[in-house]
């Protein structure tokens, strides 16, 4: 561009000819107290313009009203450039100037005429300036604005056909199926959205996480519930964990505006503070949604500076105290009712940086994102109720210990760091008074480096933890930094790039890429004391969970000296199962559980290359109950248990046993997980316990379990039985094979064949029909009792345990009229056989393994062997 604040922003080519062609170039600063699109103001000059090719960008050639009749006057703001693929003559081109508007051309740019300039066409240009013509008529134009705006003559009138009318609102983009005008997609602040009626109908892509969180915290409830604040899109509160995962209907809105922090009043669990752009805090009921404004007021004549994502804080030491920040901070302790200002002006007051009612540029847009020279960080030290810290957005950072009578800037005391440095965080410590962690963010001044720094004395001295000159790996200027809650050397800070952990307070960092995390940016992290999860704030992929990071405060240096290791992680429960959420289809997004099942967790110095890697669990009687597969990567690894029995062997049948694919869930108790590498074995033990929400007993437990294994082996026996039943008619049906159509002991083989299939019928559904036929017997009571008794893990009722012995008592009736059939039937056959010279059928043994193939069979099916 014509100067280092202009670049090029929208490009046209003709379809027909691409060596002709249209250039937006835009000229444009934004920094954290203003902005300009354009120049200086309306009367400034501007770099702003639309330039024209004819010899595909060799030479350009500015449009301007005096040599393109139409054109507006100078000067310009954001500028959008658009041809219709039907006619390349036809262009469009939206103008943000002192009098933006809508300007069309039909001889391709030569000359111009003034179309439409209402509202939703001149509404903030600098956040929206996109046109989109239909590909098959030129007079369809879509303008995105705060509402989607469409004309359908040529730019002369527009109608609203979305955002804020049927979908979220804010639209940036557009695209038309280029074979079909009909199906149109829409971007907008709220997603994506879809109409295949031209824009009159809208329907949620709700199948993309990509929502942008500013804030996160969590409650105690269990399962515990996130709570977060989206850019644009209200404060939210959702569960941790759901039966079927977590879908978007377990989210509700709480507030309203762009959402930021949202946290449970720990003094009242029927509340929540919540907060929009600029400081609108409010208190809101949680079960009528009534939500009470709190936002403390200015005094005669005075205004107070709120920032856009304006910090309200907690006390962690009094339930009911909440603090927050304009350029004075202010603390309730009675739910908002009263508010005290407990400082002076702690930012610098700079004048020049509080115009926002000039910003804007062209045109000016004041929307308190620009607000500065407020408070942009509260922490009141766990340790001391008397020492807050604040950090400011224009560099301060200030420190009180006497809880507000008396306040010290700090900031000159960090080493190496530029003046006005915005202080994105600051963090008492966990666990010292005199210790806490700061963040800065220098990113509007093209420093794109992070800046973490840590005190020991309350501010008199720094120590880098990351910064220009060592950023230890770390990408992506700072966002937030915490300790953890257990561990002072274990350091989490969130950068516009991602998750980055430290186990040595800070000497050595690393980026945390489990489950494929990516390279987001992470605005802010909770961790919940009782699970120990890590719960992260994504701005562009949603909430986050990292399961237990136990292992990550157990990683000492004793684990990482050793080739192999296990490391501790929180105890085991033994969720309760349940059932919840509904099919959903792929157009909706569903969240993932944490893994039913025990996490083992190891440390491996190099990955395992050669031979296999054995992890094996054992229970107190060093019996070994299963085998689980091994990751072989260096460093941490983890695996799942699923703390369950093998499933029985079910008898095939002609419908699906649904309970019977899956075995019970072992008792908890005491195992030990062992580790076989290159010959050489590593255990560990752990401990199953009850899910901490159980109304039952370990005993309970126990009874269930062994229940549940009774109709365990029924099934085992019951396949048993109907393996001995396969083998007899496989062999049956090689003896008739040998005898020809017209001998009449063929006839007598069909007869005793005719007798075995009355036996399998007792004990498995015989009517095709597909996976469910209505037809019950043995094998689907067995089936129906065992999901009963899996269905619930207390103790069992009188009446399930008597229907064990009840299907038991039946079994063994099958199993006689089977016998029978051995002893009598089967012997006076073979006789008559072996008159014919044909060789007897050898009756099954008792224990005999059945392998379906043999059948040229599945599961749920039985050949049949005679006609």
């Amino acid at each position: 561009g014509a100067n280092l604040s202009t670049g090029c922003t929208d490009v046209a080519i003709d379809p027909t000819s691409p060596n002709t062609m249209f250039a937006c170039m835009w000229d444009f600063r934004r920094k954290g107290w203003e902005y300009r699109s354009g120049g200086d103001g309306p009367d400034k000059p501007s770099a702003s313009g639309l330039f024209h090719s004819n010899d595909g960008g060799e030479t350009w050639t500015e449009v301007t009203p005096e040599t393109n009749k139409g054109f507006p006057k100078k000067p310009y703001g954001r500028v959008a450039i658009a041809i219709a693929p039907s006619n390349p003559k036809r262009a469009y081109c939206f103008v943000e100037s002192p009098a933006s508007a809508l300007f069309v051309s039909d001889d391709g740019g030569a000359t111009w005429e003034q179309r439409d300039k209402s509202n939703w066409m001149v509404w903030r240009p600098f956040y929206f300036a996109r046109l989109v013509v239909d590909p098959k008529n030129p007079d369809r134009l879509f303008k995105p604005d705060g509402a989607l705006i469409l004309s359908e003559d040529g730019g002369k009138s527009f109608a609203v056909v979305g955002g804020f009318q049927g979908s979220h609102g804010d639209d940036h983009d557009v695209w038309i199926d280029p074979t079909n005008p009909q199906t149109v997609f829409a971007g907008d602040d709220g997603g994506m959205w879809y109409s295949y009626n031209g824009g009159s109908k809208w329907w949620k892509g709700e199948n993309l996480p990509v929502s942008q969180f500013y804030h996160v915290s969590v409650d105690d409830e269990d399962p515990y519930r996130v709570y977060g604040g989206l850019q644009d899109n209200s404060s939210w509160v959702g569960d941790s964990q759901y039966p079927g995962g977590i879908t978007n209907n377990r989210w509700e809105n709480m507030y309203n505006g762009d959402g930021f922090w949202i946290f449970p009043d720990p003094a009242d669990a029927d509340y929540i503070y919540a907060e929009y752009q600029g400081g609108e805090i409010a208190r809101v009921n949680r079960r009528t949604h009534e939500a009470r404004n709190i936002k403390p007021r200015p005094n005669y004549n005075e205004k107070l500076r709120y920032n856009w994502n304006t910090p309200i804080a907690l006390s962690p030491n009094e339930k009911g105290t909440v603090y927050i920040g304009a350029q004075f901070l202010f603390r309730s302790r009675d739910h908002g009712q009263n508010w005290e200002r407990i400082s002076p002006d702690l930012t610098t007051n700079d004048p020049q940086k509080q115009k926002q009612e000039q910003s804007g540029g062209v045109t000016v847009d004041n929307s308190s994102a620009e607000m500065h020279t407020t408070i942009y960080s509260i922490s009141e030290s766990p340790k001391d109720k008397n020492l807050i810290w604040v950090g400011t957005d224009d560099g301060n950072l200030q420190v009180t210990r006497d809880a507000g009578k008396t306040w010290n800037n700090v900031v000159s005391n960090i080493p190496g760091l530029a003046k006005n440095s915005w202080v994105s965080w600051v963090q008492a410590s966990n666990f010292d008074a005199g210790t806490a962690h700061a963040a800065f963010d220098r990113h509007t001044f093209g420093d794109m480096s992070p800046y973490v720094f840590r005190t020991t004395d309350y501010g008199k001295t720094w120590t880098p933890l990351v910064n220009a000159q060592d950023a230890k790996g770390v990408r992506g200027y700072a966002h937030v930094i915490k300790e953890d809650l257990e561990t002072p050397d274990l350091l989490f800070l969130g950068t516009e790039f991602g998750l980055w952990v430290s186990i040595d307070g800070g000497k050595n960092w690393a980026q945390f890429k489990g489950n494929h995390f990516p390279a987001v940016a992470v605005r802010d992290l909770a961790i919940q004391p009782r699970e120990n999860d890590l719960v992260l704030a994504t701005h562009g992929r949603g909430i986050w969970i990292v399961d237990d990071i136990v292992p990550l405060r157990n990683l000492t240096n004793d684990v990482t000296s050793q080739d192999v290791a296990f490391v501790s992680a929180r105890p085991v429960q033994q969720r309760i199962e349940g059932s919840g959420g509904w099919a959903n289809g792929d157009a909706v997004f569903v969240g993932d559980n944490p893994p039913d099942a025990a996490v083992i967790t190891y440390y491996q110095k190099t990955r395992h290359l050669f031979g296999k890697l054995r992890i094996e669990i054992l229970d107190s009687a060093k019996r070994v109950v299963d085998e689980v597969p091994a990751s072989k990567r260096s460093g941490l690894n983890r695996v799942t248990w699923s703390m369950r029995e093998k499933p029985p062997r079910v008898p095939p049948a002609a419908q699906i046993a649904g309970a019977g694919t899956r075995g019970p869930r072992l008792v908890p108790a005491d195992y030990t997980v062992r580790l076989t590498k290159a010959g050489k074995a590593y255990e560990t033990k752990f401990t199953v316990g009850l899910d901490r929400r159980a109304k039952f007993t370990l005993e309970d437990r126990k009874a269930q379990y062994d229940a549940a294994m009774k109709v365990h082996a029924l099934f085992n026996d019951e396949s048993a039985l109907m393996d001995r039943i396969l083998v007899l008619r496989r062999d049956v049906g090689k003896a008739a094979s040998t005898l020809a159509e017209n001998d009449a002991l063929k006839k007598d083989v069909k007869a005793f064949d005719d007798k075995i299939e009355n036996v399998r019928k007792k004990i498995v559904a015989t009517k095709e029909g597909g996976a469910i036929t209505g037809e019950e017997r043995l094998r689907e009571h067995t089936d129906q009792l065992y999901g009963a008794l899996l269905s619930f893990e207390g103790k069992p009722g009188d009446y399930q345990i008597a229907y064990i012995d009840a299907l038991r008592r039946e079994l063994g009736d099958v199993t006689k009229d089977f016998d029978q059939l051995l002893t009598k039937d089967l012997s006076k056959l073979n006789d008559s056989l072996k008159s014919k010279g044909q060789p007897a059928i050898a009756p099954p043994s008792a224990k005999v393994a059945v392998d379906q193939r043999q059948f040229n069979s599945d599961a749920t099916e039985v050949p049949t062997l005679l006609d």
